[in-house]
């Protein structure tokens, strides 16, 4: 039976494709150490969770297309807390991020429109943009600069009469590293230069590391019209399962034009919202404790990786992954090995390798994405099993192959 050429061109995503070999791994009575997935293991703020179970409506009705009222009145104060002039009628409430950046997508680009992005990217996106049939166009970072900004002339020359939009992610997913206002202005300059808008994925604004400060693109408000920020409450508030996040713009004909797609698909999912809304009254503590500890957990990967024979890494400024490269031929090939054919005393590893989160061909071949997400204690266990394996998959794979 033949599928269609559209889903043909699309991927499995290298976060979550390995996954049955994981669970094969675990019904053999291996430990995995998930590091594949932005998965945290901190716990969801407990009125979250009262939240949902105080839920008390006689029915789970359809909601506001736009999302439940008392959620986007309340979202404002929050952003009043980065010194963001939000309203609540600048913000449509989507389920997840990943939907915003969809209708992003859809409403600024036609079918063979291009968006540019900077490459290593969140693998997933390429999905977004298949499906709005939108063809992605990379401005290569590289592990060596700490995945840094690449200067913005390299933007200028990608721009076609196709461009509708760049996008970034900052705290970048999957590098960590963070944008800059300098590098945010001199974008922002370049597509009202060319007449296109700036998207930029902020989910990860509260994990921001070495004193390093936090620029959103809505504190530029001469850029407004050109700008369309991306939110979720599925990793400042450990709650990824919620599904919800957020498309804000203070373009009106933006908003406008996204409700449409908001209406095709009904409305956001009630339950979860009202545990967002809940979420916003977490005391602010919460996601000071939250930040120290991924900081802490940054610290303790970045060494215990560097300590291993041919491991290069990136030590993130922001979020919690990073990129390394590993002495390997092929990163999903040692990926798999370490599943099926690798455990240290009945434990291994599971991570993502990034190959797929380049457009580039051949780029990313030999790296991984790996999200610090566990307690310094399984992350010590981990890493002990990444400096395991490697030694082993290089004396029984890779001499296979010489």
């Amino acid at each position: 039976m033949r599928m269609s050429n559209r889903i043909s061109g699309f991927q499995c995503s290298p976060i979550r494709r390995l996954s049955p070999f994981a669970r094969e791994a675990v019904q053999r009575g291996i430990r995995v150490y998930p590091l594949n997935i932005g998965q945290p293991d901190i716990k969801t703020p407990s009125q979250v969770i009262d939240a949902v179970h105080n839920y008390d409506e006689p029915i789970i009705a359809y909601g506001n297309s736009e999302g439940r009222q008392e959620l986007r009145d309340a979202l404002p104060a929050y952003y009043k807390k980065y010194g963001l002039d939000v309203k609540s009628e600048d913000i449509l409430i989507t389920t997840g991020g990943s939907e915003a950046l969809q209708f992003a997508f859809m409403t600024l680009c036609d079918p063979y429109d291009e968006i540019i992005i900077p490459e290593p990217y969140y693998t997933n996106v390429s999905s977004f943009a298949n499906i709005a049939m939108v063809s992605l166009v990379p401005v290569t970072s590289k592990l060596e600069d700490g995945f840094a900004l690449p200067d913005i002339s390299e933007f200028e020359k990608k721009i076609t009469r196709k461009t509708g939009a760049i996008l970034l992610c900052s705290p970048n997913n999957p590098t960590g590293y963070i944008y800059s206002a300098e590098e945010l202005t001199q974008l922002l300059k370049l597509v009202k230069k060319h007449d296109i808008f700036l998207i930029v994925d902020e989910v990860y604004r509260e994990f921001c590391y070495d004193g390093k400060s936090f620029s959103s693109v809505l504190a530029f408000p001469e850029y407004a019209d050109r700008v369309i920020c991306v939110d979720s409450f599925s990793k400042r508030y450990s709650m990824c399962g919620a599904r919800v996040g957020a498309l804000i713009s203070k373009n009106k004909n933006v908003l406008e034009s996204a409700l449409k797609l908001a209406q095709a698909r009904l409305c956001p999912p009630d339950i979860e919202q009202v545990a967002a809304r809940a979420a916003l009254d977490t005391d602010d503590s919460y996601l000071v404790e939250v930040k120290a500890e991924y900081e802490k957990r940054r610290d303790f990967i970045v060494e215990g990786l560097q300590q291993i024979d041919g491991v290069k890494c990136s030590c993130p400024k922001g979020a919690f992954y990073l990129v390394a490269e590993l002495p390997v031929d092929d990163a999903e090939r040692f990926a798999v090995f370490m599943l099926k054919d690798f455990n240290l005393d009945g434990e291994t590893v599971m991570v993502a390798p990034c190959e797929d989160f380049y457009v580039t061909k051949g780029i990313g071949r030999r790296q991984v994405r790996i999200a610090y997400v566990l307690n310094t204690h399984d992350l010590a266990r981990a890493v002990r099993c990444i400096d395991a394996g490697l030694q082993a998959y290089r004396r029984d794979v890779l001499k296979e192959t010489i």
